[in-house]
C-alpha cells in the first residue's frame, strides 16, 4: 500500500476506470475463470493449496486474519507482533525491503522477523515492498530482483514452510500497461521453484495491487498453471476502487467459483484519499467465503488515518483499529489459531492471576489502571481489563503491557475493573482482585487558543488540523471543543478524539492521550472530511463551553 516515504497514487479518476473496464470487456480481458483444472500438486510440506483452499499440513482450512506490519521502516517495533496476536490476530504480512530501494532486510533481521512470528504464534507473511507501482513507479524494483532476494534467503526459510508465506512482491505493477504483470509473475514464481522453493507463494495483482482492469482476474488460470506445486494463492488489495458491496462479491466469488486461491492482502477503511472504500462488505464476504484478509496497517503510515493504532500502542486503537479488531466480521470474533500451534504446543496449564489493579489519573471519562504480572512457564502474551456489574463482565481493553487506560467512561459515575492474563496458547489465568472507581465530574474551564488549517486538499475532500494550546496558568483537562462548519464540511474519520457531528456542528471529546494540556501546552488534532466546492474555515471554536482565541 502506502511507503512512510509519501502516498501512492491509487488508480485513476472513477469516471475513467469505469470507461476502461467497459473496454476491457470488449476486448475480453475480463473473461469468466471457467477451467477448474489444477497442476499436478507436490506432497503436502506446511501450507498448501488445494482445490483453491489454503490448508495447513494437518489438511484443515487456514483463514487469515490479520494486519500488515511495516517493519523495514520501522525495525525497532518487533513488541508489534506481540501486540497483534494479544488482539486475537492468527497472521502478520511484515514489509521487508530487498535493497532495490530501501535498506535491505538481512537473512539475519528475516530470521528474527520468523522467530518473533513462531514465539507469538502467527503465520507469517512476508512481503518485498520494493516491487510497488513496477512499470508507473520509476523507484520500483522488478519482480525477478526480488526473485534472487528469497533466494538469497533460502537457508533462512527452508523448513519454515509451516509457517511463512512468500508474498513475492508487493502491488508489482502500477497502471502504466498492467497486462505486462502476468509473464513477469510467471517467471518469478518458476524461478523460485527451480530453485527449490515448497512455500506458499502468493502473488499480488497489478493496477497497485487493485486490479481494476481486471488483468489478474483474467490471467489468474495462467498464472496459476504455471506453478508445478499449484502451491499458489492470489492476493487482491482492496481500496478506493472497491466501493460498492457489487463491485468487492462479485470479485471474490469469480475466484471462488474458478476454485483459485484467494485473499484480501491488504484493505483500507473510511478515509481514503482516493474514495469511501467498503470495507463492511469486504470483511462480511471475507467470512462468508472463508477467504483471509490482511488490514493495512499497524502504525507508522504517512496518511494516518491508516492507521489501526496510535504510536504502535494497542491500547490506542484508532477507529480504524477498532472497526478490524473488535467490529462485526472482526478479528476478535473471526480469528482462529493455526493448527500447527494448537496441536504441536500441548500447553493446557494458565497464567497465574494478575495483581489486584491500582487506580490513578481518574478524569470525567478515563482511567489508568496498573497492576502486578502475571506469570506462566510459556510467557504471558497479554491482559485482558474488564468492567465487573455483580456477576457481568465487559471487555474494556487488552493490553501487552501491565498498564492500561480506560476510556469511554461517562462522568460522576462507579465501576469496577479487574484483569485476566493470557498465554501464547490462548489459556486464561484467574481473575485478578478488583478495584473501584468513580470518575470526575468534568472537565475544567479553558483558557485557549485554536489553529486551525487545511494540510491536504482534493476533489470533494481535504485533510485538516486543529492544534488547541492551553493560555492559562492550570492545566485543562478532559476537555470538549466545538466548531460549526460554515459550507457543508462534513468530517469523516479524526485522530487524537473522539468526534461526533450534527448538521454542521462538530464535537471532539479528548482522547486519553490528549486529555491533558499543560499551561502553555499544546495538543494537534487530525482529520479527514468531505466538502462541496468551497472549503471555509470555521469562525469560531469553544473549549469545556469556553470561548477560544485565534492562535
Amino acid at each position: 500500500m502506502r511507503s512512510r516515504t509519501g502516498i501512492t497514487p491509487r488508480t485513476a479518476p472513477r469516471s475513467a476506470r469505469r470507461m476502461a473496464a467497459v473496454v476491457a470487456a470488449v476486448l475480453g480481458l475480463l473473461v469468466p475463470l471457467l477451467s477448474f483444472a489444477t497442476p499436478a500438486q507436490a506432497a503436502a510440506t506446511g501450507l498448501h493449496i488445494q482445490n483453491g483452499r489454503l490448508l495447513e499440513a494437518s489438511g484443515n482450512d487456514f483463514v487469515m486474519r490479520g494486519v500488515n506490519h511495516a517493519h523495514t521502516w520501522y525495525p525497532g517495533e518487533t513488541q508489534s507482533l506481540a501486540d497483534v496476536k494479544a488482539l486475537g490476530a492468527n497472521t502478520v504480512r511484515v514489509v521487508l525491503s530487498d535493497g532495490h530501494r530501501w535498506a535491505r532486510n538481512s537473512p539475519e533481521d528475516v530470521a528474527a522477523v520468523i522467530a518473533q512470528c513462531k514465539a507469538n504464534r502467527l503465520i507469517c507473511v512476508l512481503e518485498v515492498h520494493d516491487t510497488t507501482g513496477y512499470g508507473e513507479e520509476a523507484a520500483a524494483g522488478t519482480l525477478d530482483h526480488a526473485a534472487d532476494y528469497w533466494i538469497s534467503l533460502k537457508d533462512v526459510l527452508a523448513g519454515e514452510e509451516d509457517y511463512v508465506i512468500v508474498n513475492i512482491g508487493n502491488e508489482p505493477w502500477g497502471n502504466t500497461n498492467p497486462a505486462g504483470w502476468t509473464e513477469p509473475t510467471i517467471a518469478a514464481v518458476k524461478k523460485l521453484r527451480a530453485a527449490g522453493f515448497a512455500h506458499t507463494i502468493m502473488v499480488d495483482a497489478p493496477n497497485w495491487g487493485q486490479d481494476w482492469q481486471g488483468v489478474m482476474r483474467a490471467n489468474a488460470q495462467t498464472v496459476y498453471d504455471a506453478d508445478p506445486t499449484g502451491n499458489l494463492i492470489f492476493s487482491i488489495h482492496m481500496y478506493s476502487v472497491y466501493d460498492t458491496a457489487q463491485e468487492i462479491t462479485d470479485y471474490l466469488n469469480a475466484f471462488v467459483n474458478a476454485r483459485l486461491p484467494l485473499l484480501i492482502g491488504e484493505f483500507g477503511g473510511p478515509g481514503d484519499q482516493y474514495g469511501d472504500p467498503d470495507e463492511d462488505t469486504m470483511m462480511a464476504a471475507a467470512q462468508q467465503l472463508r477467504l483471509g484478509y490482511l488490514a493495512w496497517s499497524w502504525s507508522g503510515n504517512t496518511d494516518p488515518v491508516l492507521d489501526l493504532s496510535i504510536g504502535f500502542d494497542p491500547t490506542r486503537l484508532s477507529s480504524w483499529g477498532q472497526r478490524i479488531f473488535h467490529g462485526a466480521n472482526g478479528i476478535a470474533a473471526t480469528s482462529e489459531e493455526a493448527d500447527v500451534y494448537s496441536s504441536s504446543g500441548g500447553d493446557t496449564t494458565a497464567p497465574t492471576a494478575p495483581g489486584t489493579p491500582t487506580a490513578s489519573a481518574v478524569t470525567s471519562s478515563s482511567v489508568t489502571l496498573d497492576w502486578a504480572a502475571a506469570t506462566d512457564a510459556n510467557g504471558v502474551t497479554g491482559y485482558d481489563v474488564v468492567r465487573v456489574a455483580g456477576t457481568t463482565e465487559t471487555a474494556a481493553t487488552t493490553t501487552t503491557r501491565t498498564s492500561a487506560t480506560v476510556t469511554g467512561l461517562a462522568p460522576e459515575t462507579s465501576y469496577t475493573f479487574a484483569v485476566y492474563a493470557r498465554d501464547a496458547a490462548g489459556n486464561r489465568s484467574q481473575r485478578s482482585g478488583t478495584v473501584a472507581v468513580t470518575t470526575s465530574s468534568g472537565g475544567s474551564s479553558a483558557s485557549c487558543a485554536v489553529a486551525y488549517r487545511v494540510s491536504n486538499e482534493w476533489p470533494g475532500g481535504f485533510q485538516g488540523e486543529v492544534v488547541i494550546r492551553n493560555t492559562g496558568d492550570s492545566a485543562i483537562n478532559s476537555w470538549t471543543l466545538r466548531w460549526t462548519f460554515p459550507d457543508s464540511q462534513r468530517v469523516s474519520n479524526l485522530w487524537g478524539g473522539t468526534a461526533t457531528q450534527s448538521g454542521a456542528d462538530v464535537s471532539v471529546a479528548s482522547a486519553s492521550y490528549t486529555a491533558t494540556i499543560a499551561p502553555a501546552g499544546s495538543v494537534t488534532l487530525g482529520f479527514t472530511a468531505t466538502k462541496g466546492s468551497t472549503n471555509p474555515s470555521p469562525a469560531a471554536f469553544t473549549l469545556n463551553e469556553s470561548a477560544c482565541s485565534a492562535a
